[in-house]
């Protein structure tokens, strides 16, 4: 997904709660509030035993709602904690009190500090943040507040919604628990915010997710005519107004709707560079098949780490048969060593088993240059499909990850019929 935050929008390649070995009652929840422009920006913390490793070593996991994954490492150094995010290549680094002592559980709070990450061209965002053992909720409950009989109860189900001047709607879906907690995320035209946590109290809906790579957050009023009406921030740039109304019939465009292909192209001119520094062409024949996808994508991009994982379910699938998958890294440094180590870090989280080549710097125009496969890019990732006649079948722009559910059980069942159509007309390239 590429919002107008330009690098956002959230995944990596995640353990998902049922993938976790530990149990909540073997694992110590802290709150961690990233001090964003427009207020806290909660996420919980769990730490415990790292799984296989030596007594006392340290596993945190980050939760968002119905998924928590295990970052990177996690680690003290006296009163320091400092937890790595590798893949998104940012940090959280804190400083407590007091060093923890025997009774204090696994990190000593209360800390402060602050959450860097590399953003590109030696820049880089940075919040604030703040560690405290957990009270029992993301959100801090609301006091002194009314409640208003006339407004609804429940933000539960979909919601047509419009950010800032944009004239394509967004689909808000929203899960509301007896407690007021809220699950849900934002599906766009781009992809989709992936998993956000959040409540819903006296007609005001707060919302936010953390992976280390991207920090959102969501805060709405309910209006007397039952719309929503509230702000969006992400990281420490980026900030815009949303409304919403409901209905549960709410679409977006198709995905294979939204990008032209082009005509005439040369697929033996695009060369990339491979990890190992090698120039390689697409018709490389390691790359031939009676269908093929090319995709474009990013590390620094939560729903290509998505697509990364159904990618790996298409090769185990479709691979004996013919399908050939390829991805274009298009990343933020511009540093050929450096991104090409967050593409190793990429591979290695999410257990990557098709090859990708270095296409370049994150830039629309560049991708546009340097991949005349289609007039324009309008999303991190998109997937080409081309047959084995070196045609261009077609394209899907953007993602919709597993926080979609209906709409990701959609997606995947329309890529695997256009997959089984080309596999069975063949091709003369392979």
């Amino acid at each position: 997904m590429n919002h107008k935050t330009k690098s956002i929008p959230v995944v990596v390649a995640l353990l998902l709660i049922a993938n976790i070995a530990s149990a909540d009652d073997k694992l110590t929840a802290y709150r961690v509030v990233l001090d964003s422009p427009g207020g806290e920006l909660p996420f919980l913390l769990y730490v415990g035993q790292l799984p296989g490793g030596e007594p006392g070593e340290m596993a945190g996991y980050i939760d968002n709602g119905e998924e928590r994954f295990q970052v990177s490492e996690l680690r003290t150094e006296g009163r320091r904690i400092i937890l790595t995010i590798d893949h998104y290549d940012s940090r959280l680094e804190l400083n407590a009190e007091k060093a923890a002592g025997p009774d204090d559980g696994w990190l000593p709070v209360p800390a402060k500090g602050h959450w860097r990450k590399v953003t590109g061209d030696r820049k880089s965002a940075r919040l604030n943040c703040t560690l405290t053992a957990s009270p029992g909720y993301r959100f801090e409950p609301l006091t002194d507040v009314k409640t208003d009989d006339t407004l609804p109860a429940s933000v539960d189900g979909r919601w047509s919604t419009l950010f800032g001047d944009d004239k394509t709607p967004a689909i808000g879906a929203f899960k509301q628990l007896p407690d007021g907690t809220v699950h849900g995320t934002f599906l766009t035209t781009t992809g989709d915010f992936r998993y956000l946590a959040g409540c819903y109290q006296a007609g005001r809906l707060r919302m936010s997710a953390f992976d280390g790579g991207h920090a959102f957050l969501f805060d709405a009023t309910m209006q007397p005519d039952g719309t929503l009406k509230g702000d969006f921030w992400s990281r420490d740039s980026w900030h815009e107004t949303w409304t919403a109304k409901r209905d549960e019939t709410a679409t977006l465009p198709d995905g294979f709707e939204m990008v032209d292909t082009k005509k005439k192209f040369d697929l033996s001119s695009m060369k990339y560079r491979d990890l190992d520094g090698e120039m390689v062409a697409l018709t490389d024949p390691k790359f031939k098949g009676p269908a093929r996808i090319v995709e474009i994508f990013g590390t620094w991009c939560p729903n290509c780490h998505d697509a990364s994982h159904h990618l790996n379910e298409l090769q185990e699938k479709y691979g004996p048969r013919g399908l050939r998958i390829v991805s274009l890294a298009f990343e933020i440094s511009g540093d050929v060593e450096r991104d090409t180590e967050q593409i190793h870090r990429f591979i290695k989280r999410n257990d990557v088993k098709y090859p990708i080549l270095l296409g370049g710097i994150s830039d629309k125009e560049v991708v546009a240059k340097v991949v005349p496969l289609i007039n324009k890019l309008k999303s991190f990732p998109t997937m080409i499909f081309i047959d084995g006649n070196d045609h261009v079948r077609a394209v899907y722009s953007g993602y919709n990850g597993p926080a979609t559910g209906d709409a990701n059980k959609e997606m995947v069942k329309a890529i695997d019929a256009l997959i089984e159509k080309l596999l069975a007309e063949g091709g003369t390239n392979g």
